[in-house]
């Protein structure tokens, strides 16, 4: 199953206090990537944060996975995990009338 994983700020957290997690949260996030559960990794543009599109069999394994990351074991972050599946309407587009 395909996942967009957005990072949630928990109160309290701030760029100084992701600081001293930064190194074992890009080591865990390469981890994740070697695994196969990260598949691609984005700097969100809208504020500070990251988008994951990940791949795992569950919601909450991969919740299981992300939680493991150094900021949210921290307390820091947490996660909205979003499944993903394949556009179905595509048909729609091509129906009798639509041309």
């Amino acid at each position: 199953m395909k996942l967009l994983c957005l990072d949630i700020p928990q109160p309290g957290a701030s760029l100084e206090k992701y600081q001293p997690h930064l190194f074992d949260e890009a080591r865990h996030a390469w981890q994740l990537y070697k695994g196969g559960i990260v598949r691609d990794f984005y700097f969100r543009q809208d504020r500070p944060g990251v988008a994951i599109i990940a791949e795992a069999d569950t919601v909450e394994s991969a919740r299981a996975a992300l939680n493991e990351f150094p900021l949210a074991k921290a307390g820091l972050i947490d996660w909205e995990i979003i499944p993903l599946g394949p556009f179905m309407n595509w048909e729609m587009l091509f129906a009798p009338g639509n041309a």
